[in-house]
């Protein structure tokens, strides 16, 4: 092995440490079609009832409208940021707002929970 076969395969290698997380840094979420979604394409929601940056969808409601769960040692990135539930487990919030799924979208795209009760909304361009 030569000296520039070696330093190719260390390249390489390097790449394919840091380029997941440099994905990771977008953030949790992105915008797409004008509507806020995750890393597989599924619909965020905010619930007009969480306030000061705190959910208060717990126990039942949880299982119907999952949050965002954050990872252990998760730090904020941009609008992003981490918050602590009820349960001690961690979510996402944008803009201070904790942010969930829908157990009933069960492809890319859909937002059936999109006004639901009048209380859960898809997150929007707008509001970003």
């Amino acid at each position: 092995m030569n000296q520039n076969t070696f330093s190719f395969k260390s390249i390489l290698l390097a790449a394919a440490l840091i380029l997941p997380t440099m994905a990771f840094a977008a953030g949790p979420a992105m915008m797409k079609d004008g509507m806020m979604v995750d890393q597989k394409g599924m619909t965020v929601y905010t619930f007009d009832k969480d306030a000061g940056g705190k959910s208060m969808c717990n126990a039942d409601c949880a299982k119907n409208w999952p949050p965002m769960m954050a990872p252990a040692g998760a730090k904020a990135e941009g609008k992003f940021t981490p918050i602590k539930r009820d349960d001690g487990t961690m979510q996402w919030a944008y803009d201070g707002k904790p942010l969930y799924m829908f157990m009933k979208d069960e492809k890319p795209g859909e937002m059936k929970g999109d006004g639901m009760k009048d209380v859960w909304h898809v997150v929007r361009e707008s509001q970003k």
